[in-house]
């Protein structure tokens, strides 16, 4: 649990020796913890039990002569929020309580964040006064306060949908963050009206393109103008808990909507270019009965007789063909088998109960090399991993059949005679005879089961 900011305690540690509160031996002890786990030494002293959380925020406050207030006994004005947005607020672990005349109060996990307050001083255009409280208790009050109002809301589809275009929110004479959400969300309700699972956001000289992708052909659906470009970009990140303060590397986030009584979800990669920021936005539907998209009862029974048996499940389809939302509903039908099943995604898509999901998490480290090496080490009996692409993942599904596993991954192929070319190179030929079936998705009205003993003659 982080406590206050290095900032704060880097100054102060050395009081906590003099005061008598820890030892310096501790002290040190508590510095080394934190340098090899990549926390601050707040944390290292709360998470070793040398300090309370109360204990260290009351001597934070007598030194600096700065309340502390427990945000539990607080109702944050919720006009304040307009002072302080809510990329700020996460960033620089802050919250505005209440307002008086020209003076803004501030709940702050470090409080000796200079920058902060001065870009805070900046934005709100006021004083700021802060007091201390816990970094935690912060951050548990964003989610609640912020989030009611940083969502996409839900999108109605009812009335003259087939007319619908995004632009017409865009040229409404509004301005604020409330009018570039709206854009956001009428972008969104276009995509679903057309059927779209793709879109993305591309730099130009005029602004951020609108770009829909369906069936491999790219769709001019407008420009955002470049006034706008900053503020849009920012708030379609914070919707999708990607740092907007951040451009110069990838990320890769979530975003999540309603459209009418339906939740979806889609992955939303930024990428940097010469021109700016790319952002491309996936969306996926929740998973379905297989019954519905498998409805032939012999071909759906040898895919589930698949999934109790060891061997490699492999889902096939061209790129936006719906490998993903099959798999989803396929480990949808799983979890009556009494067994531990597993995944290894880029992103959850979607919450399913009894399955111990996993995200990839690049900027610490756990990309699917790391989480191949020690995932065996959970004893799963069925593991869907996602876009297995290199000789080594290849390798190890081997490794995982001969133990027993039974693995789920999909492979992008935009015929059967594609995937058997491509299959037919040398670094496929363990992986192929280990495959105990393939699902094919030809269309969304088509998908096709083959068993072991089919699928053997038609790839030879």
């Amino acid at each position: 649990m982080d406590v206050v900011n290095n900032k704060t305690l880097e100054k102060l540690k050395y009081e906590l020796v003099r005061d008598g509160i820890v030892e310096y031996e501790t002290l040190e002890k508590a510095e080394e913890l934190a340098n090899v786990q990549n926390i601050n030494i707040g944390q290292a002293l709360i998470n070793s039990g040398i300090l309370g959380e109360e204990t260290l925020l009351k001597f934070l406050e007598s030194k600096l002569h700065i309340p502390y207030v427990n945000l539990e006994d607080y109702s944050p004005d919720p006009k304040c929020f307009n002072f302080i947005s809510f990329s700020d607020a996460r960033r620089y672990r802050i919250i505005p309580l209440f307002k008086i005349e020209d003076v803004l109060t501030v709940a702050m996990a470090d409080p000796l964040d200079l920058f902060a307050i001065d870009k805070i001083i900046e934005t709100a255009e006021c004083s700021i006064e802060p007091v201390i409280a816990s970094e935690v208790s912060i951050t548990r009050k964003i989610d609640e306060y912020y989030k009611v109002a940083d969502t996409v809301d839900s999108i109605t589809l009812s009335t003259n949908t087939e007319e619908f275009d995004w632009t017409e929110e865009l040229h409404k004479e509004d301005s604020g963050e409330e009018h570039i959400q709206r854009v956001v969300r009428a972008i969104l309700k276009q995509a679903i009206i057309e059927d779209i699972h793709e879109l993305n956001f591309e730099q130009v000289e005029e602004g951020l393109k609108v770009v829909f992708k369906q069936h491999g052909e790219v769709l001019d659906k407008g420009i955002v103008p470049a006034i706008l470009n900053s503020a849009f970009v920012s708030k379609l990140k914070t919707l999708s808990n990607l740092d907007p303060s951040v451009c110069e590397i990838p990320q890769l986030g979530k975003l999540c909507f309603k459209v009418e009584d339906t939740m979806l979800i889609a992955s939303v990669s930024s990428f940097p270019t010469i021109m700016g920021e790319r952002i491309s936005l996936k969306i996926y539907k929740p998973p379905t009965k297989l019954e519905k998209i498998i409805p032939d009862e012999k071909q759906r029974s040898i895919l589930l007789k698949a999934v109790e048996t060891p061997g490699i499940i492999l889902v096939c389809g061209s790129p936006l063909s719906g490998k993903t939302h099959i798999i989803y509903s396929l480990l949808m039908e799983t979890t009556e088998l009494n067994k531990n099943i597993m995944t290894i995604e880029s992103i959850a898509k979607y919450e399913l109960n009894h399955i111990n999901q996993c995200e990839l998490n690049e900027n610490i480290g756990f990309n699917m090399d790391k989480a191949l090496r020690y995932v065996e080490f959970q004893s799963p009996d069925i593991i869907y991993l996602e876009g297995i692409k290199t000789r080594e993942a290849f390798e190890f599904l081997s490794e995982l059949y001969y133990n027993d596993k039974t693995i789920i991954t999909e492979f992008m192929a935009n015929n059967m005679t594609d995937l058997r070319q491509k299959l037919a190179f040398d670094d496929f030929q363990t992986f192929k005879s280990l495959i105990s079936c393939l699902v094919f998705i030809h269309s969304r009205d088509s998908v096709e089961v083959f068993d072991k003993t089919t699928l053997q003659k038609y790839l030879a």
